[in-house]
Order: C-alpha cells, then structure tokens, then sequence
C-alpha cells in the first residue's frame, strides 16, 4: 500500500491535501469532520485587518450611542474584552487545542506594524504555521510595480523575524514579473509558497443597477496557471510549493505533485462536494499510486517539471504555436465551422 505521507514547511502530514483558508473552519464540527475524512492539514479563516476594523468602529459606535443620555453616565454598556482581534485569537486557541492534525492560521492586514503584532498574537495561539496573504488590490495610479513589490518583500521580512513557526507567502498571479517576484520572496527565508490566490472580484446587477459581490468558487480546469508555475518552480526555490486554485478531485492532486507542487489546497471542492469528498480524493491518489508502483510522493513528485520533464519548454509560451498547429484538425473535428 502506497505511502501518503509528506511534509510541507517542516510539518508532517499524513497526505498532501490541505484545507485552504474558509468559512469552514470557524465551525469545530467542520473541522472534526475534515480529520475523519482524511485532510492532511488545515488553513483557519483568514484574519483581515479592514474587518477588524470596521468591526470595531462599529462596536465603538454602538457603545458610545447613549453615553450622554444621563449627567452621571460614563457609559451605559460594559466594557467588551473580546471584540476584534481577540475573538479570532481565543476561537483560533480552541480549535487548535481541539484539532489533531497541523493548523495553519493566515492573516491580511495593512501596516507593516499590524502584520507584525497580529503574527505574533497568533503564534502565542500555538498553531502550527502562518500563512501571509497578501491579498491586495492597487489602488493608486501613481503606484509602481517594483514599489508595491518592494513594500510586500519588506512586510514579509517583518513577519518572517518576528516569529519562529514556518510562514508561507499566498501570492496572486498579478505581478509584472512574476517569477523574479517569487525569487525575490524565496530569498526572504519563508518556508512555503501558496500559488495563488482565488481572488474576490465584484458583479454588477443590470437590473438593480447596483454592485454585487458574488461568493468566488474556482470551477474545474482552474488548477492549469497553478500548475504552470508548479512546473516552472520545482527544483528552482527553497520554499515548498502549495498549489491552490481549481483542485477538486484526486487526478488533479496527482497532475500538481507531478508537475513538482510539495502539497496542495482545497476549498471550492467542499463546498460543491461537501466536506466528505476529502476521502474520495484521498483514496484516489492512493489507488493511482498503488497501480503505478509508486510507494511514496517523493517517487513521483516533480516528475514532470520543467526541469525534469523531456520536453523543457511544455510550461512555456514558446510552444503556443506549436500546440495550435497539431491540435488544429482535431479542433476542427470536434467543432467543425459552418
């Protein structure tokens, strides 16, 4: 029988299927049901800084309304202790301290001064691992890309000197120079790289004539610009690789540890599947690899990287053409033109 096991930033996990960051985990019954199903780690629902804050701001609102109502009033309501921060940090405790396989906790926040306090707050929670996502639209036009690039290197560096557990960086694929970027962030020493970020973009209503911010899911075939840069990264950074983004059954966890990916992440998958398809796609990669003869991932794992693959240029553009070219008839087969 096939050897799951693996490790990711240090951690051992008993497979490489990784619960990415959702609603999900914030119930304990989700979580219990993941580890009876089989994941091999879990990431906890990322703390945003800008919720915090409006969380607060309204708290203190609702707090301060009716103050004045009376001379000898200071406040008419106590003090509350476990707003904001606090409530993430205690239920993030609990769930560690009832979950048995590693917990990875993951924050956004804005200043380089919050980044720092919030991964330290959390690192005293005792997970296991910290999971920076640097989730982040531009909001300036004056703004470069080098000088976004360099902000995020510095909160980066920050956050990686301030703790001591492993801390991956969950990147989008938004940068000019992409690989250079994640170069750059390898060298900062973090211990893992998400790629990438599914990413909340807004809808319109045309009825309503109103803003929509419709709940993001990934579809099937998402996984493909992951899997590029898994290819393209294998054997070329320091960090391991957790491929994100459109993985929702075993073939598709098989197709990412062969182009070179250390682990991957599911969330959209148990959503549509529920929380029980954890084991369908475990069982999966252990049957292909019992039929393969392949006894443990390292077998197998990268084996089709672009620096191991026979064909170095399969992630590159510079086969575009080609692919057209010998897939051309049987494109005109299945879709003939009229």
């Amino acid at each position: 029988m096939a050897d799951l096991s693996t490790t990711y930033m240090g951690l051992k996990l008993k497979n490489p299927i990784i619960a990415g960051s959702s609603n999900l985990a914030l119930d304990i019954r989700n979580v219990k049901a993941m580890e009876e199903a089989g994941i091999g780690a879990i990431v906890y629902k990322s703390l945003f800084e800008e919720q915090v804050n409006f969380e607060s701001a309204d708290l203190d609102e609702d707090l301060q309304a009716y103050n004045d109502r009376h001379a000898e009033m200071t406040k008419i309501y106590p003090e509350m202790k476990h707003a904001g921060p606090k409530d993430f940090l205690l239920q993030l405790k609990k769930i560690k301290e009832n979950t048995s396989v590693p917990l990875i906790a993951s924050i956004n926040a804005i200043y380089e001064e919050t980044w720092v306090e919030y991964a330290k707050l959390i690192e005293e929670t005792g997970v296991d691992a910290l999971e920076i996502n640097l989730y982040k639209t531009p909001k300036h036009f004056e703004d470069t890309g080098e000088s976004l690039e360099k902000r995020k290197l510095e909160i980066i560096k920050a956050v990686r000197k301030a703790v001591k557990i492993p801390v991956a960086v969950k990147l989008s694929p938004f940068y000019s120079g992409l690989l250079n970027f994640i170069s750059e962030v390898d060298k900062t020493g973090i211990n893992g790289l998400v790629l990438f970020n599914k990413l909340f973009e807004p809808e319109i209503d045309i009825n309503e004539e109103k803003p929509l911010f419709p709940f993001n899911l990934s579809n099937k075939g998402d996984h493909r610009l992951p899997l590029r840069y898994a290819g393209l990264l294998h054997g070329n950074v320091k960090a391991d690789i957790c491929s994100s983004s459109g993985i929702f059954d075993g073939d598709d966890v098989i197709k990412m540890l062969l182009a070179g990916a250390d682990t991957v992440q599911v969330v959209s998958t148990l959503y549509k599947n529920k929380i029980g398809h954890i084991t369908t796609i475990v069982n999966r990669l252990e049957e292909w690899m019992d039929n393969k003869g392949y006894k443990t991932i390292n077998d197998f794992k990268g084996k089709l990287s672009r620096k191991k693959c026979n064909d170095p240029y399969v992630y590159l553009r510079a086969q575009y053409v080609d692919i057209l070219l010998n897939s051309s008839d049987k494109l005109l087969k299945k879709f003939p033109v009229i």
